[in-house]
């Protein structure tokens, strides 16, 4: 059946039914995945007086969310949404209150962490794939948008409220009330979302997650959409990830006006983009992620340094016009598992390349280790596009 209903502003957004209790529990899990990491990381620290111990607690899960999806994302589309939202969601609350339990070993925090990644991906899953459900084809970009606006915000806001609340309630204390916002967020999902049946038939499977990625991997226009949003992206944050060795005194500006640059790139490509221009636009937005830190070769001042990052972070809006063409060359019953091999495989190319761009600035500079990691990203960028191009009309007939 066609879904006749058009979403092209906010204002129709948030008149989609339950468009806006996912968009409560998404947000909600951010601020809450803010707080919690940044607790997590401060508890770890003042046990261990490990850096590295400390950036794995916080960091950790993203790893594990490469094994969530070759293992568990069939799930994503095998499970009646409603209820595993609710499921994951109090699960994640519950293992965020474990790591909140005094004595608690270091050793015995990280396989709780792992565990919460492998949640996470499967999470991720099936929350868009109940969007791709509650919204039409056309609403998908827009209302993808607002979450990954949303996402970013409640990240800021998160660390923001999660350093008061470190200060007045203790570490342990800020993990609990993590733990508490995770729980609030499954009752949210349980009352305020419709209880569907699953997408796939079958039970999920390690080799049913085998066979769904085979199937999505074995279009080659499937694969120039994953690489364009795994690679020229992941390689853009290890120009990121050196802000801070780059000038620590300023870092929090430069990671502020990255935040503010992906806002807007979200927001002017989620909502003000025609369709028309649409496939013509993804590749000279990946142009413009990286092309602004070529400057950081030549170590300039900071403000043309947090301009440079401002302008580029507007590229980052390139994602929504790749993954909606993605949607459209993806069948409705695997929707889960392609948005959740989307966002597993992106979260692991960014921690790759993070690690990488710290691994060249050990040997050379920081800002030399961001013109290398943004020549990648160009380079990634040009041999990708030809398999970006929108497909050309076929020509139609004139009778008579």
């Amino acid at each position: 059946m066609i879904d006749s209903r058009v979403v092209r502003t906010y204002r129709e957004l948030f008149r989609s039914p339950e468009f806006t209790p996912l968009f409560a529990a998404a947000s909600a899990q951010s601020a809450a995945l803010a707080v919690g990491g940044l607790a997590l990381g401060v508890l770890v620290y003042d046990t261990t007086g490990s850096p590295l111990l400390s950036a794995l607690s916080m960091f950790g899960p993203a790893f594990a969310h490469v094994v969530g999806a070759m293992a568990l994302l069939s799930a994503a589309d095998r499970v009646p949404p409603r209820a595993a939202m609710a499921v994951l969601l109090a699960a994640s609350g519950l293992g965020t209150a474990v790591l909140a339990v005094p004595g608690l070993p270091v050793w015995a925090m990280f396989p709780v962490v792992l565990g919460l990644g492998l949640l996470g991906a499967v999470l991720g899953g099936v929350r868009y794939g109940l969007l791709s459900q509650i919204l039409p084809r056309d609403g998908y970009l827009i209302g993808r948008s607002v979450l990954n606006a949303s996402n970013g915000l409640m990240q800021i806001g998160g660390f923001a409220v999660g350093g008061v609340l470190v200060a007045v309630l203790s570490a342990r204390g800020t993990l609990l009330a993590a733990a508490g916002l995770n729980l609030l967020e499954a009752l949210v999902a349980w009352a305020f979302l419709t209880g569907r049946p699953p997408r796939a038939q079958g039970r999920p499977s390690v080799a049913q997650t085998w066979r769904g990625n085979a199937l999505l991997w074995s279009s080659r226009r499937r694969r120039n959409a994953y690489l364009a949003m795994w690679l020229p992206n992941g390689l853009v944050v290890g120009c990121e990830a050196m802000l801070v060795p780059y000038s620590p005194g300023h870092a929090g500006l430069l990671l502020a006006v990255s935040s503010v640059g992906m806002l807007a790139g979200d927001v002017l490509t989620g909502r003000f983009v025609p369709q028309r221009w649409r496939g013509r636009l993804s590749v000279p937005l990946l142009v413009l992620l990286a092309g602004p830190y070529l400057v950081f070769a030549l170590r300039p001042a900071i403000w043309v340094a947090a301009a440079a990052v401002l302008v580029a972070s507007i590229g980052y809006g390139s994602t929504l016009l790749v993954q909606e063409r993605l949607m459209a060359l993806t069948p409705d019953d695997v929707h889960g598992q392609a948005l959740g091999l989307h966002s597993s495989g992106m979260l692991t190319t960014q921690g790759v390349s993070a690690a990488l761009a710290g691994a060249i600035a050990e040997y050379t500079s920081p800002a030399t280790a961001m013109a290398v990691m943004a020549t990648a990203s160009l380079v990634t960028t040009l041999a990708l596009a030809p398999g970006l191009r929108p497909p050309v009309p076929a020509p139609s007939t004139a009778a008579g």
